[in-house]
């Protein structure tokens, strides 16, 4: 690691306040729904402009086995049981393709126990990964109340969390929509995620990505989290803060570090298929961050919801990526869990700043 590298990019006033994410000091609220270009963030979030100033001036990750950059795959679980509209379309979708198995699987679940949900997939998940050596990091919600609806118990799915570790993959918190500046929530849900799995976690993303900058960053640091993945975008995939490196936040409130890795998120599932790119359209995006990512000898973080390996409607994205998995491996990528990638990196050094 670069000695010193706050000094740094203080030398630079642009790439300062890109990556501190100065813009969000002048805002009260989190980010909801909106992507923050919108308010004087970077221009062009397809660049990584802040990991390329550092490697111009000496920053280097090296990874296991000679691996030339970093894939951080991560899955949000918002739902375990699919929605009645969720349902209808999938079955509608399966049908149109004459196959009446699927469209039959889509509903019957309801009636064969909730065990069989198709949302309840995480096997099929992880199978998939590791076609391609990979291995991911699963975010669990630990309250089953939401602004939306109701989601699922954490204590429904005790099996469920064992398995997942058991295979090699992470289980970490998927924060409540508001939790992200409430501590106690924070304390809370970690506290019901980390008893249905009989261990400690140490991964944090939020319900729609809300975050507020610094302010989660110092709550989760204080509610016992290593790292978070929630700094991206939810409307378009790109480099938040101009980071495709995990980096240790600084705080322009308080002249200081915060005590917690951000591992950024670049490309989500949602966001990349926003106003309805196809296939091709969504391949050439993120291909290219990935392109990006390796040039940097980065990490690149991907977003799959658990639904979109199981919904009809959603063929595309599941297509999408199994291709950035065959990318990513053919390209000699460390395919691998945030929870990996964080002692990975505190082992190495390479968050002493």
């Amino acid at each position: 690691m670069i000695a010193q590298p706050y000094d740094l990019l203080r030398q630079k006033d642009e790439i300062w306040g890109l990556f501190t994410c100065k813009s969000d000091y002048s805002r009260d609220k989190q980010v909801e729904h909106r992507s923050l270009y919108k308010y004087g963030g970077h221009a062009d979030i397809s660049v990584a402009a802040v990991s390329h100033f550092l490697m111009e001036h000496g920053l280097r990750w090296e990874y296991p086995e000679g691996r030339s950059f970093g894939v951080c795959l991560t899955h949000d679980i918002d739902d375990i049981y699919p929605p009645g509209q969720h349902m209808l379309l999938s079955a509608a979708c399966s049908a149109a393709r004459f196959d009446v198995a699927s469209a039959g699987r889509q509903i019957a679940w309801r009636l064969t126990g909730k065990e069989h949900s198709p949302y309840r997939n995480f096997r099929q998940i992880i199978r998939l990964e590791k076609e391609y050596g990979g291995v991911s990091s699963f975010y669990f919600l630990g309250r089953g109340d939401d602004f939306r609806r109701y989601r699922y118990d954490i204590e429904e799915l005790e099996g469920d969390l064992g398995g997942i570790v058991d295979e090699g993959c992470e289980v970490g918190l998927h924060g409540a929509y508001n939790t992200y500046g409430n501590l106690e929530a924070m304390r809370d849900e970690k506290r019901r995620v980390e008893r249905a799995l009989n261990r400690t976690i140490c991964g944090y993303r939020n319900h729609y990505l809300s975050f507020k900058v610094p302010d989660t960053w110092q709550l989760l640091a204080e509610a016992g989290f290593g790292y978070d993945s929630t700094l991206g975008y939810n409307d378009r995939p790109g480099f938040r803060n101009g980071m495709c490196h995990p980096f240790r936040p600084f705080s322009l409130r308080t002249g200081r570090p915060v005590d917690i890795v951000e591992i950024p998120l670049v490309i989500m599932d949602e966001s990349l298929f926003w106003k309805d790119r196809t296939f091709d359209e969504a391949w050439h995006v993120a291909r290219r961050l990935v392109d990006q990512t390796a040039a940097c000898g980065g990490v690149i973080t991907l977003l799959w919801h658990n639904n979109a390996f199981a919904s009809a409607f959603r063929e595309s994205r599941k297509r999408v990526y199994r291709k950035l998995l065959q990318y990513c491996s053919e390209r000699n990528a460390w395919m691998t869990s945030g929870e990996s990638i964080w002692k990975w990196g505190m082992k190495n050094g390479y968050f002493d700043y």
